[in-house]
């Protein structure tokens, strides 16, 4: 059980700190740690704890703690969030001091506007790993189009475009 805390607390510690734009730019890395590498869940079950982690209230990485749970029971869940979420947290509040203590600087617009493609590239390849691992035939791959469709055009709250999903998905598969 030690090890595999140990290795809980290492992978999710690393991500943490490679959380550039936000948490779900490490989904691609977490999904083949957790899949491909350890083997504790099918990509089925990661996508499944992802649903379930965006319709709770609160942070987007709440898979992280369900990951946990998952693994290794409550102290699973209690490694891994505290490894997700404590080293990024004292990165941040360093990071956002220099940033503001440079705030005149010319260069801080540049590395901001690098960063963008970056992120944007990082979210767009997490939305293609869940895309692949929950649309395992046409018809949920045509919904999956669907509702990022609408939930690019609509300005609904994205747990009505879930329900939504959800009940077709139920209606179609």
């Amino acid at each position: 059980m030690i090890t595999l805390l140990v290795a809980l607390a290492i992978i999710f510690g690393q991500l943490s700190l490679m959380a550039l734009g936000g948490g779900l730019t490490i989904l691609p890395e977490m999904q083949r740690q957790v899949v491909d590498v350890h083997q504790w869940m099918s990509a089925q079950e990661f996508s499944a704890l992802f649903a379930m982690a965006q319709a709770a209230p609160g942070p987007n990485m709440m898979i992280v703690p369900l990951i946990g749970w998952h693994v290794a029971g409550w102290s699973g869940l209690l490694v891994a969030a505290a490894a997700n979420f404590v080293p990024s947290s004292i990165l941040t509040i360093l990071v956002m001091k220099a940033w503001t203590r440079f705030k005149d600087q010319p260069w801080r617009r540049i590395v901001q506007a690098g960063l963008v493609p970056i992120t944007v590239g990082l979210v767009v390849a997490s939305g293609i790993l869940i895309t692949e691992a929950s649309a395992t035939n046409w018809r949920l791959a045509l919904l999956t189009l669907l509702a990022t469709v609408f939930g690019m055009k609509k300005r609904l709250h994205p747990l009505w475009i879930l329900a939504g999903g959800a009940l077709l998905g139920f209606l179609i598969a």
